[in-house]
């Protein structure tokens, strides 16, 4: 595989009783690049996410990242390999603050164990000041200090996204998956979302992600991958990929195309 090639899947298969959810499938990710990967409703988008990430296991297929097989392991095996993911749907933890759901996150990369948590090791005391610390300087980054003692139930919605990035970065991913993380936002929301994700990538940090708006995507992404039906129907560059006539026809119909 290419030196540049962070995540790899080929050949993917995933069948739910008789529905091919999908068909041999794959996409290849470069290193520092914002990856877009659209389709219609129902196309299996989030299927392949949910193999990428582990909560999946495909059928058929190969996956690797970072030079690593990683098909077939469990969720938290994968984001300690380095990929972290948010939800279409928000999952945090309403009732702890938005900083406590940010530190969640960066224990996974946490030494103490049940001992120095229980007994107050200094070890443990200093690892703890020190994921406070980090989720305090993520927090700053997504621009949610002013809210980190807030819970997260009670952020705007627009907040609540970016603390589900926030969480996700604390992770130390070298590749951050995002489910459709414009939905429901509005225009500012929109805005200030963009600018973030091109700083992440900006710093470092390659980014994978659904969206269904098609203005955001296409201006964010280097590479974008098109799945209708399961199946992959194109591949490449941004507007190469709008002016295909296969797109054209999985979004509009064939009288279009």
């Amino acid at each position: 595989m290419p030196a540049d090639i962070l995540l790899a899947a080929s050949g993917i298969c995933k069948h739910f009783g008789g529905l091919a959810a999908l068909s041999d499938v794959s996409i290849s990710v470069r290193r520092g690049e914002i990856f877009g990967l659209i389709g219609p409703n129902g196309a299996g988008k989030t299927t392949l996410f949910n193999v990428l990430t582990g909560l999946t296991v495909p059928d058929v297929g190969k996956l690797t990242f970072d030079g690593r097989r990683i098909e077939g392991l469990k969720p938290h095996a994968v984001a300690g390999h380095g990929i972290a993911r948010t939800f279409q749907n928000i999952r945090l933890f309403g009732s702890m603050t938005t900083l406590e759901n940010v530190m969640l996150g960066r224990h996974l990369r946490s030494n103490t164990g049940v001992l120095g948590a229980v007994f107050r090791t200094r070890a443990a005391v200093a690892e703890e000041l020190a994921i406070t610390r980090r989720a305090r300087e993520l927090l700053d980054y997504c621009g949610l200090a002013a809210r980190a003692d807030d819970l997260a139930r009670d952020l705007p919605y627009g907040d609540q996204r970016r603390l589900e990035i926030a969480r996700a970065l604390a992770t130390d991913p070298q590749l951050l998956a995002l489910d459709e993380p414009a939905a429901g936002m509005n225009a500012t929301e929109t805005a200030a979302l963009k600018a973030l994700l091109e700083r992440i990538r900006e710093d470092g940090i390659t980014l994978l992600l659904i969206e269904h708006d098609m203005k955001l995507v296409m201006g964010l992404s280097h590479s974008v991958a098109v799945l209708d039906y399961g199946e992959k129907i194109a591949e490449g560059e941004p507007e190469a990929v709008q002016r295909n006539p296969r797109v054209i026809e999985a979004y509009l119909g064939s009288g279009f195309a």
